[in-house]
C-alpha cells in the first residue's frame, strides 16, 4: 500500500484529501507572536476573521518540523503503508522539503520525497495526479514519475488586491506589482505563468472582465485540464463563482474543484485574492 502525504500549504481541498486518503502536515503560522498549526488550530475562516477590522497583523510562516512529519510517516506505516509518497511545497518557497528528507530517515519504509516546484494549489495538482496514479495501481516510483511528467504543465492565474501583503511577504517580484497609491494604478493586474515564472498578462476593470481574463489563462492549453479555483475572504466569492461558471461551460473538459485560500498562503497574498491553478491531464 502506498500512503500519500503533503503539507497544508498545498491548500488541498477536503474532497481530494478524502478521496485519496491524504495525510497533511500543518504549516506553522505565527500571528503577532502566537503560533498556530494551519488546519488544526487555525482555519481559513479564523484567519480571515482576524483581518476583518482592516489592521494588518504581523504574520510569518514556517515549515513542519521533521518530528511532525516523521509522526505522520509512522502513522502511515502503522496503517499498513509499504511505501510513502510525500509531495510538498517547492524548496524555493519553503524548507518543508528539507524537513521531509530528514523525517524520511526516521522510518523503516521508503519515503519518496517529491518537490512540487510550486506552491498553494499547484502542490495539490501534484497530489491529485499522484492519488490518481496510486488508485490506478501504479508503483511508488511510477507515481513519482507521473508527477514529474505533469509538473511543467501546472499553471496559475490570479489577481492580488492587497498589494501590501505581497510586498511584505517578499514572494512576488516587485516589478510585477502595480503601485498601490490611490490614482496610480489603472485597473487590476492578472498575473499568470508556469513553474513560478509569472508575468502580468492582462489588466481588468470589472469582475466580469477579470473573470474572463483569468479563465482565458486556464483554457490556454486548449486541452483537458484539472483545475482548482480558490475562495479567499468572503468578498471574493463573486470571483470564485464567476470563474467556476465559465469553466463549467468551457469548450474543453474541465475537472473542477474549489479550495480555500488558507493562512499559510494568504499570509503572503492577503484579502482580495482570486484565481487558481490548473494542469493538463493528457500528457
Amino acid at each position: 500500500m502506498i500512503a500519500l502525504v503533503t503539507d497544508s500549504a498545498s491548500q488541498l481541498s477536503p474532497e481530494l484529501a478524502a478521496e485519496f486518503g491524504v495525510r497533511i502536515a500543518p504549516i506553522i503560522v505565527n500571528i503577532d507572536g502566537v503560533e498556530y498549526r494551519e488546519g488544526v488550530d487555525l482555519t481559513a475562516d479564523d484567519f480571515w476573521s482576524r483581518l476583518g477590522d482592516g489592521d494588518i497583523p504581523e504574520i510569518t510562516t514556517s515549515q513542519p518540523s521533521p518530528g511532525t512529519l516523521s509522526e505522520i510517516y509512522r502513522s502511515a506505516v502503522e496503517g499498513g503503508a509499504t511505501d510513502i509518497v510525500s509531495v510538498h511545497i517547492g524548496a524555493e518557497h519553503s524548507g518543508t522539503i528539507n524537513s521531509a528528507l530528514v523525517a524520511a530517515e526516521m522510518v523503516d519504509v521508503e519515503v519518496h520525497v517529491v518537490d512540487s516546484g510550486t506552491a498553494s494549489f499547484g502542490v495539490s495538482c501534484c497530489v491529485w495526479e499522484a492519488g490518481s496514479a496510486i488508485a490506478a495501481g501504479a508503483s511508488a516510483s511510477e507515481v513519482v514519475g507521473r508527477v514529474e511528467e505533469i509538473r511543467p504543465s501546472i499553471g496559475t492565474a490570479f489577481i492580488l488586491s492587497a498589494l501590501e501583503f505581497a510586498r511584505r511577504g517578499g514572494r512576488f517580484d516587485p516589478s510585477l506589482l502595480p503601485d498601490s497609491e490611490p490614482g496610480e494604478c489603472e485597473g487590476v493586474a492578472v498575473l499568470s505563468g508556469y513553474g513560478g515564472h509569472l508575468e502580468v498578462v492582462a489588466v481588468g476593470h470589472s469582475v466580469d472582465e477579470l473573470c474572463d481574463q483569468i479563465v482565458e489563462c486556464f483554457l490556454s492549453p486548449g486541452r483537458t485540464i484539472r483545475a482548482g479555483v480558490c475562495l479567499a475572504d468572503p468578498a471574493t466569492l463573486m470571483f470564485t463563482e464567476g470563474i467556476e461558471e465559465r469553466l463549467q461551460t468551457a469548450p474543453v473538459e474541465v475537472d473542477l474543484v474549489r479550495y480555500r485560500l488558507g493562512p499559510s498562503i494568504a499570509a503572503h497574498t492577503g484579502p482580495g485574492t482570486a484565481g487558481g491553478f490548473w494542469y493538463c491531464t493528457d500528457i
